[in-house]
This record gives structure tokens, C-alpha cells and sequence, in this order.
């Protein structure tokens, strides 16, 4: 797939340490760095000479998290890179000491890797194959055992923070963060007032591959970066830190730029990511509503997913309920049946466990908890699971969480017989 001449640098504990050089060589011009579809293959710097688009080679390609579909190739500039990277920065309280809990072959991993190594001092990256309470609390002590008078900060998705505040040390480790970068999926606000409650500063970030990671922080974009909402109330980002265009990769290692509608460039040079996030903005403030493409027709009603998890988790939250996720299962009364996945805390409402043996019980009972949701289609099946489905960055993967809906239905229905 690519050049004989190329560089690699392994993915691993022994020599992540060579990625900062390898950063600073993709920055000056002197590689393109190549992220892996996988966090555990190979980083690869090519040489800027297979760059085959206009103008200078990209700094950076990485592979996008593909929850809605095929992943693309994307390619950003050094300047789209460390414009975000500075960015974070101005918005914070200045260059500090970071924690990496996140892959780097992901843009928010990749990005804590950046602002390390422009700060001048290398993260203390996790080491656990898997994120663990207990690994977050020992990496946070090595952090503030190197000492220095700078502001600290990670960045986490939903997830991880859900399993810091399950464990009274890790909580108590994050506190002394100075801000927590929260983003990579939907949040819900139950999370956040948990977090408040235990002292820990967060800062909500919503962005992606294309805009080089979180352009917009707490519903405020970066200098420079705009935000549009559509006629279909689709979320349009432009801006210095929008990434170049989407490429592909020939048969002789050759990278080439590929033109979509989504990745546009004007006649200006100012690029534009056209998403499909619905959004709404007040007073300049943007809320992201969910995404247009996650849209459940349920009995002839648009239904949100998103709109439902974070209305409905607060309330549930307080019955035992930890994490939700609403997908759906064929059917031929409502076209589309609304089912709620859900992980249950160790400890649940005594109600709530006796309702645990039917998905429709459950469902009925969940239902009729206050949570202020009426008028709204509510999901007429609910099943407890060990994990919500999701992607290596955090994200629900909702392909995968339809298909274990499908297959739990039709578990419950051969346990009970139901033709």
C-alpha cells in the first residue's frame, strides 16, 4: 500500500515515544503522518513526494470512526492541526500537562498528543488495554507526582466518565484536573450534574476528523471558525480548522485528494465540513440535537434517539439506570419499534428488578417514571445489557446496537414461545 522508503512507528507502549518526533517531522513538512484504521497497526510516515492534490502536502490522514457507514481517509493540514491545537489553548488556561486516555489514531487521542508536544512536555498516556477506573486513578498520580505549577487536563468520552464517577478514587483523581475536555457522543445532562456535584471541571467539545477534533466548546466555536444551520437544521463548520478533503490511497502508495459534498472548498481557500448533526443556535450558542441520519420512523413520528437518551436518562438515572441507548427493531404495526438498551447500576429501584424478566414490563415501567416526556413516542421495549455498544472512541455504534436489539427480541420470544 505504500512506499518501501516509509517509516513506521509502532503503536505500542515501548515506542509511543517516538511519535512526538514523528509529529514534529509531519508539522515541518519533512513526512505525511498515517494514521491506522486500528489502534494497535502501525502509524506510517510516507514521504510528501506521493502527495498527488494541489498545493502542499497534508500533515496529517487519519481514518474517521465510520458510525455512519464506510470510514473515509482524511486529510488536514499542519496549520488546521496546531490552529486547534492553539485554540485549546486560549481557551483554557494556556499550554499544560496532559493526561491520554484516548487511541491516538483517533483525532481527540491525536489531538492530546499535539497540544502535549507543543506544550513542550510529553502526556502521561494510559497504558491498560482497556480503560479502567483503576488505571485512570494510578495514571492521574503519576501525572501530578512530576509536578510544576501548569494547568492539568484530559480529555475523556462519556463512557470513560461514567466509570471514573463509579469509583470514589478515580473521582477524586479527576477532580484535580483543571478542565476535563468531555466529548466523542452524546452527553447526557444527568452525567454532567454528577460531575458537578463531585467537583470536577468539564468542558463540553463537539467536533470530528474533519475539523482537526473539537472546534466548538461548550457550544462556542474557536476564533474563527463558523457555525450554520441549514434549511434542514443540519450543522454546517467553517473555518481554518477544517481539514483539507478526503483522499484515497493508489496501488503504488500514491495519496490523492477525492472530491464529496460534504468537504467543500471555496474560491477563497475557506473550507466548509457540511454534517449531519441536527443543530439549533441561541444567542450564538450551539445545541446539537443529534444526527439527521439516526432519524427513527416510528408509527409515521420522526424520532430523535439522541432527543430521547438525554431526556429520558436524567429520570431514569435516579431508578438505577447508568447508561441508555434508544435503537430500534423491525415491525409491522409500527414500521419501526422503538427499544431501549439499557445498563443497569449495582443497585436498582426494588420496582424496577421485578420488571427485569420482560422487556415489555420493563419498558411499561421506565415509561411511566416523571420524566417529562410526554407527547413523545417512548421505546415499548427495554433490555438490560452489560455494555451500551460502541465504538473504540466511545461513540454508539447504533448499527451494532440494532442488530443486538434484533437478536435479543428474538431471544425473548423463543424463551417465551411467541409465534
Amino acid at each position: 500500500m505504500f512506499s518501501p522508503h516509509e517509516r513506521t512507528v509502532r503503536m505500542t507502549a515501548q515506542t509511543v515515544e517516538d511519535l512526538p518526533a514523528a509529529i514534529d517531522r509531519a508539522l515541518a513538512g519533512r513526512s505525511i503522518l498515517v494514521l491506522p484504521r486500528n489502534r494497535d497497526d502501525s502509524i506510517t510516515e510516507v514521504a510528501p513526494s506521493q502527495w498527488r492534490g494541489a498545493g502542499r502536502a497534508p500533515a496529517l490522514i487519519l481514518f474517521t470512526s465510520g458510525s455512519t457507514g464506510t470510514a473515509k481517509a482524511v486529510a488536514l493540514s499542519a496549520d488546521a492541526l496546531t490552529t486547534s491545537a492553539r485554540a485549546t489553548e486560549r481557551f483554557l488556561a494556556g499550554p499544560g500537562d496532559w493526561h491520554l486516555t484516548l487511541p491516538t489514531n483517533h483525532i481527540a487521542g491525536f489531538q492530546v498528543e499535539l497540544r502535549a508536544r507543543l506544550a513542550g512536555r510529553e502526556p502521561v498516556r494510559t497504558t491498560s488495554a482497556s480503560f479502567t477506573a483503576e488505571s485512570f486513578a494510578e495514571e492521574v498520580e503519576s501525572l501530578f507526582a512530576r509536578g510544576g505549577s501548569r494547568p492539568s487536563y484530559t480529555s475523556l468520552v462519556p463512557t470513560q466518565l461514567h466509570r471514573v464517577l463509579a469509583d470514589d478514587r478515580a473521582t477524586l483523581a479527576a477532580a484535580k484536573f483543571d478542565t476535563i475536555l468531555l466529548g466523542g457522543s452524546a452527553i447526557s445532562p444527568a452525567l454532567l450534574e454528577r460531575a458537578d456535584e463531585h467537583g470536577l471541571s468539564i468542558v463540553r467539545t463537539y467536533g470530528m476528523s474533519e475539523t482537526a477534533g473539537g472546534c466548538v466548546y461548550d457550544g462556542v466555536p474557536f476564533d474563527g471558525v463558523e457555525i450554520t444551520i441549514t434549511d434542514t437544521s443540519t450543522i454546517d463548520l467553517r473555518g481554518p480548522v477544517v481539514a483539507d478533503s478526503y483522499v484515497e490511497f493508489n496501488a503504488d502508495g500514491q495519496i490523492s485528494p477525492v472530491d464529496n459534498p460534504g468537504l467543500t472548498t471555496d474560491d477563497d481557500g475557506s473550507r466548509t465540513m457540511r454534517t449531519s448533526d441536527l443543530g439549533r443556535l441561541d444567542d450564538g450558542v450551539l445545541s446539537v440535537l443529534g444526527r439527521s441520519d439516526d432519524i427513527i420512523v416510528s408509527g409515521g413520528t420522526n424520532v430523535s434517539p439522541h432527543e430521547l437518551e438525554t431526556g429520558l436518562l436524567p429520570t431514569w438515572q435516579h431508578h438505577g439506570i447508568a447508561e441508555v441507548l434508544v435503537t430500534w427493531v423491525p415491525d409491522d404495526e409500527w414500521g419501526k419499534l422503538l427499544v431501549a438498551l439499557v445498563r443497569l447500576e449495582d443497585q436498582v429501584s426494588p420496582a424496577m428488578r421485578a420488571a427485569l424478566g420482560s422487556s415489555r414490563e420493563l419498558a411499561r415501567h421506565l415509561g411511566g417514571l416523571d420524566h417529562g416526556m410526554g407527547g413523545q413516542p417512548l421505546p415499548r421495549l427495554a433490555f438490560p445489557v452489560t455494555e451500551i455498544p460502541n465504538r473504540s472512541i466511545g461513540k454508539p455504534d447504533r448499527m451494532a446496537a440494532s442488530r443486538l436489539a434484533a437478536e435479543l427480541v428474538a431471544a425473548e420470544r423463543r424463551r417465551s414461545r411467541i409465534p
